[in-house]
């Protein structure tokens, strides 16, 4: 019975997505094991419908279709139809047989690197969290701080402990890079990676890693939710992701949340003391992160629109201090990424140049080639602002005053320079045709974390 539980306990589903032939489904729900639930909650004394998947109960968002099964119109759910539909004749599952065990290891984790001073001290403060079953813990750390390796110990101990742990982030791309590092970390844990098109999103595992939006179909299933870069949309601008982040967790389990560049409502809470937090203002290697330079130019927008990068790029581009570095160009939106990626391979005709972006087919094969140094230069939107990591690159920034750059997404960007102790220095440039109060807060957020790493490595010394 276990291999039932360890498969659906802790799961919202559709019947469709129910691997069971029929006979053996209909005999577990005799059995209680399963129970049926509306797709639609109606509140009391008013006609309003919520879909109970993703929690949307907007009218537009709720379309009606007729049902070519019982022959009648029906309520469905568009929020979350990429899902899978969710229909008033088509009810939802969760398991409710015996709860699900997850195996207790000794010695989880076989990772043999080492910690620094600050990142064990942070990884002992989230061991600290679990241990005590806090609610919450906020873990504020700079861009190459080593977040994932702080996670280690507190994933291990909870592993010991027999409990089921989720690590969600906001884009595949950082799913697809943490899951073969997990893999090696915790060679003998069942461990799943779960994202659109994975091909796998029915699989379940004692540590769990997925997108948030893969979290519309679990309910009541973790006991330590960990969320990966919290102020990254889509999560802190869906407002499907925290309720079914929320409705993922168990009732007494521990919320982790990660991030270089917390939000204003994050950021108030920590300060007032109404969210215990532990601050990393440290890269790994213990330099400083590069601070942007602002180039400005008021041809940039004509350039633009020509197909061109302007004349102080070039001159940028061919004067860097390494130019064996990698060239990572962020642009703010897909057009310009197509549209820029044969003139700039033109004017570097012996290096390799291409570009990606959401919606590239081969977004993933690309990112791969360019950790690879098979390509040269990579034009990109903000789809790798975060989460990815590649060792010696300079960062340049296309309109930098576009409305796309906010603040958290300008820190992020140039959190991707200067990420190997071998090269700690890369460059990165902020193109303009004027600044911003982004660009300027960006910068002066970089230079108040360098300043207080600076304190910290002066008392470890």
């Amino acid at each position: 019975m276990n291999k039932y539980a360890n498969r659906y306990d802790g799961r919202l589903l559709l019947r469709s997505e129910i691997s069971l032939d029929e006979i053996t489904f209909l005999q577990l729900r005799n059995e209680k094991k399963f129970q049926r639930l509306s797709a639609f909650i109606q509140k009391r004394y008013s006609s309003q419908l919520q879909c109970r998947r993703c929690g949307n109960n907007k009218k537009h968002l709720l379309g009606i279709i007729p049902c070519q099964a019982c022959k009648q119109t029906h309520h469905y759910c568009r929020n979350c139809i990429e899902m899978g539909r969710v229909m008033t004749c088509e009810p939802l599952y969760i398991w409710t047989g015996p709860p699900a065990k997850w195996p207790s290891q000794a010695d989880p984790c076989q990772w043999s690197g080492e910690l620094t001073h600050v990142q064990q001290r942070a990884a002992e403060r989230i061991v600290q969290a679990i241990q005590a079953k806090e609610k919450e813990l906020l873990i504020w750390a700079v861009c190459g701080a080593g977040k994932t390796e702080m996670l280690f110990a507190g994933i291990a101990h909870a592993i010991q402990a027999g409990k089921r742990v989720c690590l969600a982030t906001p884009r595949a791309d950082v799913v697809r890079e943490l899951y073969p590092r997990f893999q090696q970390a915790f060679p003998n844990t069942t461990l799943v990676a779960l994202h659109g098109g994975s091909g796998n999103n029915h699989d379940t595992a004692q540590l769990t890693i997925t997108t948030t939006h893969q979290l519309l179909r679990y309910q009541q299933a973790f006991d330590i939710m960990i969320i990966d870069e919290i102020d990254a949309f889509p999560f802190h601008a869906d407002q499907r992701l925290p309720f079914v982040t929320n409705r993922s967790v168990k009732k007494n389990a521990t919320m982790l949340y990660l991030t270089a560049t917390p939000r204003k409502n994050l950021k108030k809470r920590s300060n007032k003391g109404e969210l215990a937090t532990i601050f990393v203002p440290v890269r790994y290697h213990g330099q400083p992160l590069p601070v942007p330079r602002l180039k400005m130019t008021a041809q940039l927008a004509r350039s633009l629109t020509r197909a061109k990068l302007p004349t102080i790029f070039w001159g940028w581009y061919h004067q860097r201090s390494n130019p064996n570095r990698q060239v990572l160009i962020f642009v703010p939106t897909i057009a310009q990424a197509n549209h820029l990626t044969e003139p700039l391979q033109k004017n570097l005709p012996q290096q390799t140049v291409t570009s990606v972006h959401a919606n590239d087919p081969d977004r993933t094969e690309k990112v791969q080639q360019f950790r690879n140094k098979q390509i040269d230069t990579l034009l990109t939107t903000t789809i790798l602002e975060r989460g990815v990591t590649f060792p010696s690159v300079d960062v340049a920034v296309i309109d930098a005053g576009h409305d796309v750059f906010d603040e958290a997404a300008l820190v992020q960007i140039a959190g991707r320079a200067g990420r190997s102790p071998n090269d700690p220095t890369g460059e990165v440039i902020f193109f303009h045709q004027g600044k911003t109060e982004a660009m300027l807060a960006a910068i002066r957020v970089i230079k108040q974390m360098n300043k207080k790493a600076c304190v910290i490595n002066r008392e470890k010394s």
